[in-house]
């Protein structure tokens, strides 16, 4: 019934439209429009357009409020008549979906773990595991790109970036990994070809667990007020002598470590035992903060 009745409208309109067009005056001359809107030259069209617009709006969306006054306007071009919406209609507001946990992420929250960004926003996130920019070329946190850590573990963190910007405010740290869970863990060491010496220097082995797997443990570096990640001698996740902070003297001798990389290293690792934190020997970016046998007796690991 009400699709009807527009119909009659437009042809009513139409009809209107045409007799307009075979008004003649006696100067042979149309008659001008009686309609008009700053001047502008009648769109048949489009007033039947707005006026369609009105009564579909009116009739089927009641609580959107459509006013025609003065103000900020979106009007149709050549259009006699104006919209102007002073909110946005209910119906185009957006809709609040409740997010949705990965499933990474869920089995983090579950083991009672929190998000850094909510102890401190400064410090920056960046998982390498949620790229391919890793030694392994893999995603393997697909989207998900937050750092969790054990609560103690986490104040910790912030602890550091306090004493990082007390001497240089405009460096912040920035995170490469933080909890992981024991199953990414697990794909993680059946995915490096390497022996497993060599393998066991950069990789725990997920039977006994790693300090990531409880949320004790974080990988971190430096990153300027331009977004630059300061320059440690190697890349993240780097497989050799040269990420190994107990050869770093033999390193700078041999020409292969500059004097201001050590230097960025030693910075590295000084906020962070200030903080709490203990480095490993093989590699400059890894902070435990505590043992693996704490570990097991305060927290709980993430499967």
């Amino acid at each position: 019934m009400k699709i009807s009745v527009i119909g009659i409208c437009v042809l009513f309109l139409l009809s209107f439209n045409v007799a307009s067009c075979k008004s003649i005056t006696s100067s042979g001359n149309p008659s001008p429009p009686e309609v008009s809107v700053n001047k502008q030259p009648f769109d048949f069209y489009a007033y039947v357009f707005n006026l369609c617009y009105d009564y579909i709006n009116s009739t089927y969306f009641p609580s959107a409020q459509i006013k025609k006054n003065s103000g900020s306007e979106t009007s149709l071009k050549s259009s006699p008549v104006k919209i102007c919406f002073d909110s946005v209609p209910k119906y185009f507001e957006t809709v609040k979906i409740p997010l949705i946990c990965s499933k990474t992420e869920q089995s983090i929250i579950n083991a009672g773990l929190v998000d850094i960004k909510s102890i401190d926003s400064s410090i920056v996130v960046n998982l390498k595991y949620s790229t391919t920019d890793n030694f392994m070329g893999i995603n393997m946190y697909g989207g998900f790109n937050k750092c969790y850590l054990q609560k103690d573990v986490a104040e910790k963190l912030k602890k550091a970036q306090f004493l990082l910007k007390l001497k240089f405010p405009y460096y912040s740290l920035i995170v490469f990994d933080a909890a992981r869970p024991r199953s990414i863990q697990q794909k993680m060491w059946s995915t490096v070809d390497i022996p497993y010496n060599e393998r066991t220097k950069f990789l725990s082995n997920p039977k006994e667990g790693s300090l990531h797997n409880f949320g004790a443990a974080v990988d971190v570096g430096f990153i300027d007020e331009h977004g630059i990640v300061l320059d440690m001698g190697t890349p993240y996740d780097y497989f050799g002598e040269l990420a190994y902070p107990s050869v770093e003297n033999q390193m700078i001798k041999e020409g292969k470590l500059s004097h201001k990389q050590s230097l960025s290293r030693g910075l590295l690792r000084d906020v962070m035992n200030r903080a709490g934190f203990s480095g490993i020997t093989t590699e400059w970016w890894h902070f435990n903060s505590c043992s693996l046998n704490t570990a097991y007796s305060k927290y709980s690991i993430i499967e």
